[in-house]
């Protein structure tokens, strides 16, 4: 062995590609010499003889050595690192590589991957802007999950990096699903007619394997097919192997006194649409038999628009900023028996939460609908109409049906409308208004066709659309000129306060239900309010829950068969008026007498579904799908008009 102990030796063989003999002489050397060019040289030749670990951690030591070249040393400790596998040690060294990442996409890349792995999208979207302007297509699909994770149709940067994607990758199914999604936000007609028909064309050539790069909530707006529902992926989580074995074996101590129920969801402010229909459960939770704790990630921005004494929700415990493991301690501490998922795949969810031991019985309910794939629910609370067996195959969940409707309807605190005029909103007076309450994304282009074939039938009347702003009207009216109806039969609303929104919907004759995706509190919004509504049955969840508020609000007749059925029906009731008159008493009538919107009722059900899911668990049984049994129906109206204006049940 040459005796020679220095940089210089091992330099030489390190050139001459004697690796072994460098790497022995560095060995050696580090007893006297740590400086960053002799890190450096070790870090190269562990590279040379396949050792990417240990050439990562040396780049580390040499660019801590070293301040002129330390950036250079960080990145290649950081892709290395990255290659290995080495999740924290990348982040480590991307810590102080961030601005450097910003403008390098390989970098952007295996920092973004990595928080994106761990559902940290906040601090990804940094790296969006560098991964969408990538050649490298691994990098733009990257920035494509991120663009969905916290999809803003507003935003002007998310709205430039899907055109960027668009632009780069043309005729990629992933990329038209992204695009898709912009366009169907803001009605880009055109755009959408276009890039679909190679999605529907790819689809009935059996091609379907790029679903998994679309979004769940956003797949629901185009197909209602439950099996090309269960095939999307983006954004969701992978479920470790043996996840529920290892819950299901935890200890549990079960009390004889008290079934505890713990709720997670982000909505847990008064305003949300989701309080506006639970509300009311969360206060009649029979406190003598059910221990209710509100696991609350509701951002504080939220929260300061809350004007509502959420003590009277249960016991509410902020968990926003806590990691999963620190949550599941937190839930396993509270003994919880089951819990709730409120979100599924939308946004602020912590669905990663339930791939955690929690509790003996996990259950998704009313935040999502569909299946949540790759977490560990054992039920998902639904009704005959929006859970049907046939759907079965499609969830890995077990259903576990309500009696009557699985949405809850709060009549206390949603106020009763207060008579306004058509000219204060600018409808014409004389006109037969059809309406739709509905979100622009959820008009497809397959609607815009059915509603111009009714307005043609229907002279004399309007289409009152709500938009998302100036560009969706406008786009709007170019799609239904197209169809041959002219703009000065379209009429637009825009958001509202939720006391002028309630009071606008009586205005209207018809409201107009939207396929694949209904209107959920919109629809119940609007029979609160007394508007009849036309729907069609659905093919999934999401399609279906119009079907299940009508039959339950007692007028299941406007429900309809297909999309000439729709058609016909809507005229028959332009034509008709005495008829629709009678569904608008009806519905009147029924608020307080039908079970849609009786909250005790749907409470007491809710209850006995948990007490069944729990008395499985207890028993060590596997979870299987099940049906609650009904109350009695009631004899006498669950509350009066003049109820409404108590003071303690009104928000005025």
């Amino acid at each position: 062995m040459n005796g020679d102990i220095s940089y210089a030796a091992a330099s030489k063989d390190f050139k001459a590609g004697r690796y072994l003999e460098s790497l022995t002489t560095l060995n050696r050397l580090m007893d006297t010499q740590k400086d960053a060019r002799t890190f450096a040289l070790l870090a190269k030749t562990l590279l040379k003889l396949g050792m990417r670990g240990e050439a990562a951690t040396a780049y580390g030591l040499a660019a801590d050595l070293n301040s002129s070249q330390s950036d250079e040393y960080r990145e290649m400790a950081l892709l290395l690192h990255f290659e290995c596998g080495h999740d924290d040690l990348t982040l480590a060294a991307g810590s102080k590589l961030v601005s450097r990442a910003r403008k390098d996409p390989a970098l952007a890349y295996a920092l973004a991957s990595i928080l994106v792995k761990r559902n940290d999208y906040e601090h990804a979207s940094a790296f969006k802007k560098v991964l969408a302007s990538s050649d490298e297509p691994a990098h733009m699909i990257l920035a494509s999950r991120m663009l969905m994770a916290h999809w803003d149709s507003d935003s002007a940067e998310h709205i430039e990096t899907a055109h960027t994607l668009m632009r780069k990758i043309p005729h990629n199914n992933t990329m038209r699903l992204i695009y898709l999604t912009l366009c169907r936000d803001i009605s880009r007609y055109e755009a959408i007619e276009k890039q679909q028909k190679p999605i529907f064309e790819a689809l009935a050539r059996g091609e379907d394997d790029f679903l998994v790069t679309d979004h769940p909530f956003f797949n629901l707006h185009w197909t209602g097919d439950e099996r090309l529902n269960s095939l999307v992926r983006l954004n969701t989580i992978v479920m470790p192997e043996g996840t529920r074995a290892r819950r299901q074996a935890m200890p549990h101590t079960w009390s004889d006194k008290k079934l505890r129920i713990g709720y997670v969801s982000a909505d847990l402010w008064d305003q949300h649409a989701t309080m506006k229909l639970i509300r009311r459960v969360f206060e009649l939770h029979d406190r003598d038999r059910f221990e209710i704790t509100l696991f609350c990630n509701t951002p504080q921005f939220l929260l300061d628009r809350n004007t509502a004494d959420r003590s009277q929700w249960g016991n509410v415990i902020r968990i926003e900023g806590m990691s999963d493991d620190e949550v599941c301690d937190l839930i396993r501490a509270h003994e919880i028996d089951v819990l709730v998922d409120m979100k599924g795949y939308t946004k602020y969810n912590r669905a990663s939460i339930f791939n955690q031991p929690c509790a003996p019985v996990h259950v998704s309910w009313l935040g999502f609908p569909g299946s949540t794939y790759g977490i560990d629910l054992d039920y998902i609370i639904g009704d005959r109409f929006v859970l049907r067996d046939s759907s079965a195959p499609w969830y890995p969940e077990k259903f576990c049906r309500l009696p009557e409707c699985y949405q809850p309807n709060d009549p206390y605190y949603r106020p009763v409308p207060e008579p306004i005029e058509r000219s204060q909103i600018g409808l014409p007076e004389d006109a037969f208004v059809f309406a739709s309450f509905n979100g622009n994304r959820k008009i497809t282009l397959e609607m815009t066709g059915i509603w111009a074939e009714i307005l043609k039938r229907t002279p004399d009347s309007v289409l009152w659309i709500m938009r998302a702003n100036m560009e969706s009207q406008n786009n709007i009216i170019a799609r239904f000129q197209k169809l041959g109806i002219p703009a000065k039969r379209l009429y637009f609303m825009k958001l509202e306060q939720y006391q002028d929104h309630i009071n606008r919907i009586p205005l209207a004759d018809l409201g107009l239900d939207t396929y694949p995706v209904n209107g959920h509190t919109t629809t119940s919004e609007q029979l609160w309010a007394g508007l009849p509504v036309l729907t069609v049955k659905g093919t999934n969840f999401a399609s279906r829950v119009s079907e299940s508020l009508l039959t339950n609000m007692g007028v299941p007749d406007l429900i309809t068969e297909d999309r000439e059925d729709y058609i016909r029906r809507a005229v028959a009731l332009f034509e008709n008026r005495d008829d629709l008159a009678a569904y608008r008493q009806r519905i009147l009538d029924g608020r307080f007498t039908e079970p849609l919107f009786d909250a005790e009722r749907f409470t007491r059900h809710l209850e006995k579904s948990f007490e069944m899911m729990a008395e499985r668990a207890r028993q060590g049984l596997q979870p299987e799908h099940m049906d609650v049994p009904a109350l009695p129906p009631r004899d006498a109206p669950f509350m009066k008009i003049e109820d409404l204006a108590r003071e303690q049940y009104r928000v005025l």
